[in-house]
């Protein structure tokens, strides 16, 4: 059965770092390419980043490019988010999945077996 646990959320300040971690089960993670989106309340779902399956290849929304980094430890079936220089507006509920076709990363239609998120919010 294939899973994502995502974990790392919190309350900073802006200015501050955090780093998501997701980690996943099932057979299929080093196959896949991976993705992290993130929606704030009243709002649509809209992409973060994502990485190919070898962790070889990144595509960032513009909105977090030079600030978010992402990464993948295929070994022990996780993926990263490392967040710096966070701001107000990046809080929201943050959730990692596995793409699984379609022609564009920022597409979550492209993507399956969300996990149930883990919460950011940054304080002015």
């Amino acid at each position: 059965q294939v899973q994502l646990v995502e974990s790392g959320g919190g309350l900073v300040q802006a200015g501050e770092s955090l780093r998501l971690s997701c980690a996943a089960s099932g057979p299929i993670f080093n196959s896949l390419a991976m993705g992290w989106f993130r929606q704030a309340p009243g709002k649509e779902r809209e992409f973060v980043a994502a990485v190919s399956w070898s962790g070889a290849s990144s595509y960032y929304a513009d909105s977090v490019k030079g600030r978010f980094t992402i990464s993948r430890d295929n070994a022990n079936k996780k993926v990263f988010l490392q967040m710096n220089s966070l701001k107000p507006e990046d809080t929201a509920l943050y959730y990692c999945a596995f793409r699984i076709g379609g022609d564009l990363y920022t597409n979550p239609n492209n993507y399956a077996f969300w996990g149930q998120g883990t919460q950011v919010t940054v304080s002015s």
